[in-house]
């Protein structure tokens, strides 16, 4: 009999190892697994959406935030008359109510309705007094101001996977901040399957999003879009572009496009208005770029003001081509002030043949021509300056007046702003500080790319662009009073290779008081048909704006 109970011994030690064996797998291997079982036999597993963070402007006014609204819900096992609830849902919820039966007809305990549900419809659906209707708090993306700044501010969509994300502008570029970080929970739910909003067990916290206070002034930035909206119908022009930067900072104070879109209901318009232009579209400056190549052969010692033209008295032959003047007029012995003064093209020959090829890449490069301005918008691009070896004669002479190169609104905006602020070129910016979801404000500091030209180049260009404005093309616009320096632009088209006479994009940059700026500005209107140059379209546009941010800022005319 020894045998056997050394048999049944070896057998109950051998069970009892078995189990032991079995429970250590089931308790310790998988025990994180079996646990997350047990929890979705009694809950579901919730996501815990942040609150994406708020866009305001320099006053700390909202221009996009987040509003409460809801996720409607149905338990289709509690609905007794599925019909009579289909047609009520639909009519409150503005849903087919084909979708909305079809939904209360699957056999399960929790199925989605509708989602963006505003707290009225909410109510509404309430005093319908429907068994099995829930609704689950969620977020939608509001823009109080409706279009304003839309290009601007980008919006928010939905990604791959149905969340929320910001495409465009501020929303695209800042979407990670302002978007915060997903937590995660358990829903639990009673025997019917019903959730009990009072219990849900957090397995990690939402961290809601952070909040863009901007450098955008609302008034200025309502103006600019109101001036633009009229202007670019007053003169009959395809579309239009304002920009306003404080020249000493690099802080956009308002940037405008126009046609534009409702950021609320960006679907319903074309996808080709979601970009912002000021910094997606290239263009050929013409005559705006003459102060940034004329303070440059100046900053070289090349020329002074009282430099006279030897080359002015008619046409000047370059490389195979003749270049005339805007209007075909000349003036011998003409001084570089009077160059600018007469927008003259071949005073400006004259002064890039000077300033040679090599001299002219340098300071275009540090003029940031060519180069991104690292401006906080999404989507910015840069045309690039053709290579050193690339360049033939005719280049150099027509880059002296602003044709044969490209740029951006804004590449140009930020370059002659650096006249405006002793030579220093400033990188322009819309976020002036990041607010978290605890309250702690960053802010972030103006930076200096780079300085062109010295004080003294930039004090000379400002006198130089100051006689522009009094005694330019544009006189008859100016503001009586004050000292503003400016400069018209109208550039043709190139088409088929070939410039079209009819069709220019007319242009005015400048800036306000001349001897202290406050603000840059930049005006670009795309084939106005009332009249193709610049100092008949965008420079009264620059100075009615003008106009009213020199009250704004409490600024007299000189002598009050």
């Amino acid at each position: 009999m020894t045998w056997r109970y050394r048999f049944t011994f070896i057998a109950i030690v051998f069970l009892f190892a078995v189990v032991i064996v079995r429970l250590f797998y089931w308790q310790v291997v998988k025990a994180q697994e079996l646990s997350q079982l047990g929890q979705l036999q009694y809950g579901t597993a919730v996501t815990l959406f942040p609150q994406r963070g708020e866009i305001k402007t320099s006053d700390g006014f909202p221009i996009a935030t987040d509003r409460i609204s809801y996720l409607v819900f149905a338990n289709p096992k509690e609905i007794k008359n599925k019909g009579e609830a289909a047609v009520l849902l639909s009519s409150a919820l503005g849903v087919d109510k084909a979708s909305i039966s079809a939904q209360l007809a699957l056999d399960k305990f929790w199925v989605p309705l509708a989602t963006g549900v505003e707290s009225k419809t909410k109510d509404e659906i309430n005093n319908f007094d429907l068994p099995g209707i829930g609704f689950e708090q969620q977020y939608t993306r509001f823009y109080p101001e409706a279009s304003m700044a839309a290009q601007l501010l980008g919006f928010v969509g939905k990604d791959e996977f149905g969340n929320d994300k910001g495409y465009f502008g501020l929303e695209g570029y800042y979407n990670r901040l302002l978007q915060g970080k997903v937590g995660t929970a358990v829903q639990i739910h009673d025997a019917f399957g019903k959730p009990i909003l009072a219990s849900i067990s957090q397995q990690s916290a939402q961290i809601d999003g952070s909040s863009l206070i901007l450098s955008i002034n609302r008034p200025i930035q309502f103006l600019v879009e109101r001036v633009l909206k009229e202007n670019v119908e007053k003169y009959g022009a395809t579309s239009g572009m304002i920009g306003i930067m404080d020249p000493k900072t690099g802080e956009i104070l308002a940037m405008a496009s126009y046609p534009s879109f409702d950021p609320r209901d960006y679907q319903d318009y074309s996808e080709t208005l979601y970009k912002n232009p000021f910094i997606t579209d290239t263009y050929e400056p013409g005559s705006t770029f003459k102060p940034l190549v004329m303070s440059a052969a100046m900053d070289a010692n090349l020329v002074t003001p009282t430099t006279k033209c030897t080359i002015c008295s008619g046409p000047v032959p370059v490389g195979g081509y003749l270049i005339h003047t805007w209007d075909d007029k000349y003036f011998k012995d003409t001084t570089m002030t009077e160059v600018i003064q007469h927008s003259d093209n071949t005073g400006m020959v004259f002064v890039a043949q000077k300033l040679g090829l090599d001299r002219m890449i340098s300071y275009l490069n540090k003029f940031g021509i060519g180069d991104l301005t690292g401006i906080d918008l999404q989507g910015e691009v840069a045309p690039g300056l053709k290579p050193k070896d690339q360049w033939y004669a005719v280049d150099l002479a027509t880059t002296g007046f602003g044709q044969g190169i490209s740029v951006t609104p804004i590449e140009l905006l930020d370059a002659i702003a650096a006249i405006a602020n002793n030579g220093q070129r400033m990188e322009p910016h819309i976020v002036t500080a990041v607010e978290d979801s605890n309250g702690n404000l960053v802010k972030i500091p103006p930076k200096i790319v780079d300085s062109p030209i010295s004080p003294e180049t930039a004090k000379v260009m400002t006198e130089i662009m100051v006689n522009a404005v009094d005694k330019g093309e544009a006189s008859w616009t100016k503001l009586d009073g004050y000292r503003i320096a400016g400069k018209t632009g109208t550039a043709s088209i190139p088409v088929n290779g070939h410039y079209d006479p009819t069709k220019t994009i007319a242009s005015f940059v400048g800036f306000a008081p001349a001897d202290n700026p406050k603000f840059a500005m930049i005006v670009v209107l795309n084939k106005p048909t009332a009249s193709i140059y610049g100092a008949e379209t965008a420079a009264p546009i620059f100075f009615e704006i003008a106009k009213d941010i020199l009250s704004y800022y409490g600024i007299p005319p000189s002598g009050q």
